[in-house]
């Protein structure tokens, strides 16, 4: 085991080569506090530096001094996937200066929100890369057992698996965009930095194509399911979804195929879920109670869990943000679809879903506004029936898209009888899918998923789902009236953000400046 701090993270080295010496970036501490020389020698140290990991997840780091343990905003799991992944987006109305530059697309290559997401990110790569290569050799030393060491290997390339995905999804266009995928991705971090001479080599390290992040993700989603034991019961109430689990490895495959419109494996992935999980009679059931409850609900695959010493703080967490701070609200431009959002629908249901204040519409996912406990919902059930529900319609299998659909959105009608979708509704493939697409939107509205959605469609070959570009949105920085949240008057949603067409540079972001500063041959995107 090397005698040096074994949770440098190439972007801690990227953020520090310009001010710090090499030794003093290798004198970081972990959150964990444990130096490498002990960090794998016995069975606690090792399960205590996995903590570590799952903590690089919730909180993150953010611009916090590199010894505070809890001093992120969620980064990338604990709650920025939902606030970035929403304010890219329309459905949702930003409200003041906080998500600014996200919402409106006036990032650069210095901006905070998304410099963090890339350093973040592979912070907590790196922790993933250090955690698997010291349960290895600790393994062969005979510290653990290679079952035990194979739980932890599987968790952490688990969430290097995600981690590269989600930060793909920002930074490369989308897997279409070039036959063979074989356009500029991410770098795809899979050595733990932990030397001088690895600082040196990681740090110029190249960009993958995203036909090769993607290979590589599965490949890591595959091992996971196959080396997870941890969380990985049938029995719902012995589960533990704050953790790795060959089932959120498998959930993760649908969406990864759902992205790369790979059809028929997003079915068979699925499929393997089926009776594992199901949805709850209840769709607010998986947002009762605090990060503790997660564990007995049917339909939560996996959260990340906080607790009121260990959340994304005032500055970050979800009930902060969404609820108490109240920076964020729902778009009226989705609001008053109700077409496809019926009025009654449950999801619209004041003190359930919905939070009001002022006429304005808040959701009500996210409670806890004093200890911030609220779990981020990374992915549910829910998911993963809508994700085999567009694939089956992609399929023409549309009976059975219709099934799965219905078995979603009943469960939120007030008269499924009379209100449920029927054979008739849609005749079609384009028809069944736009229906599908609408309610993602209406089911997972702040929980993140929007973003992912409007880059997978770019192009998309069913021309009347396709979307180009960022979608126009709502005024942004100030309060929307309260007369658009009144349904049924005559109220007309003006979107003076403008669109901007899948063609602008500014559809992704920036590579950050830090990075390129340590790594120029990476190559900015274009036009940044």
């Amino acid at each position: 085991m090397k005698n040096i701090i074994k949770t440098i993270l190439l972007s801690v080295v990227v953020l520090g080569m310009s001010s710090c010496t090499e030794e003093k970036i290798l004198d970081l501490k972990p959150v964990n506090n444990i130096l490498s020389p002990d960090a794998f020698t016995t069975p606690t140290l090792i399960a205590t530096y996995m903590n570590g990991v799952y903590n690089a997840a919730a909180i993150g780091q953010y611009n916090a001094a590199p010894n505070s343990p809890n001093g992120g905003r969620g980064y990338v799991w604990g709650a920025a996937f939902v606030q970035q992944g929403e304010t890219r987006g329309e459905d949702v109305v930003n409200m003041a200066t906080f998500y600014e530059l996200t919402y409106t697309a006036t990032y650069d290559p210095t901006t905070a929100n998304n410099v963090y997401y890339w350093v973040d990110g592979y912070r907590l790569i790196n922790r993933c890369n250090i955690m698997i290569e010291g349960t290895t050799d600790a393994v062969a030393k005979g510290v653990i057992t290679k079952a035990v060491g194979d739980n932890y290997i599987g968790q952490a390339k688990f969430l290097r698996a995600i981690t590269h995905l989600e930060l793909l999804t920002y930074f490369a266009r989308p897997y279409n965009f070039t036959a063979g995928a074989t356009h500029p991705g991410i770098p795809y971090r899979e050595v733990g930095v932990n030397t001088s001479a690895e600082i040196t080599s990681e740090s110029l390290k190249p960009r993958n194509t995203v036909a090769e992040v993607y290979d590589k993700v599965l490949a890591d989603l595959n091992d996971a399911e196959t080396l997870i034991t941890t969380g990985s019961s049938t029995t719902f109430s012995s589960r533990l979804v704050g953790r790795a689990s060959k089932w959120a490895a498998i959930a993760f495959k649908t969406r990864l195929y759902l992205q790369k419109r790979d059809w028929a494996n997003v079915i068979v992935e699925g499929n393997k879920l089926s009776g594992a999980f199901a949805l709850t009679a209840d769709p607010y059931a998986p947002f009762q109670g605090s990060s503790a409850v997660a564990t007995s609900n049917s339909e939560s695959i996996f959260s990340i869990q906080h607790s009121a010493t260990a959340n994304p703080t005032v500055n970050g967490a979800l009930p902060s943000m969404l609820r108490d701070r109240a920076l964020v609200c729902i778009s009226p431009i989705l609001w008053r679809d109700t077409t496809w959002w019926l009025a009654d629908d449950k999801r619209r249901e004041d003190g359930k879903f919905i939070y009001t204040a002022s006429g304005i519409k808040y959701t009500n996912k996210y409670t806890d506004v004093t200890n911030r406990t609220d779990a981020a919902p990374v992915i549910r059930y829910a998911e993963v029936v809508l994700n085999m529900a567009e694939a089956h319609a992609r399929l023409s299998n549309l009976s059975t898209a219709l099934n799965l659909l219905n078995s979603v959105r009943n469960r939120s009608l007030a008269n499924p009888a009379t209100q449920a979708y029927t054979a008739a509704s849609f005749t079609t493939d384009a028809t069944m899918v736009a229906a599908i697409l609408k309610e993602r939107r209406i089911e997972f509205l702040q929980e993140g998923r929007r973003w992912t959605d409007i880059h997978r469609l770019q192009g998309d070959p069913i021309a009347s789902v396709a979307i180009d570009g960022i979608p126009a949105k709502y005024a942004s920085g100030a309060t929307p009236a309260a007369a658009a949240f009144v349904l049924g008057n005559s109220f007309v949603v003006t979107t003076p953000v403008a669109a901007i067409p899948g063609t602008d540079y500014k559809f992704l972001w920036p590579i950050p400046q830090i990075e390129l500063n340590t790594n120029p041959g990476l190559g900015q995107n274009p036009n940044w």
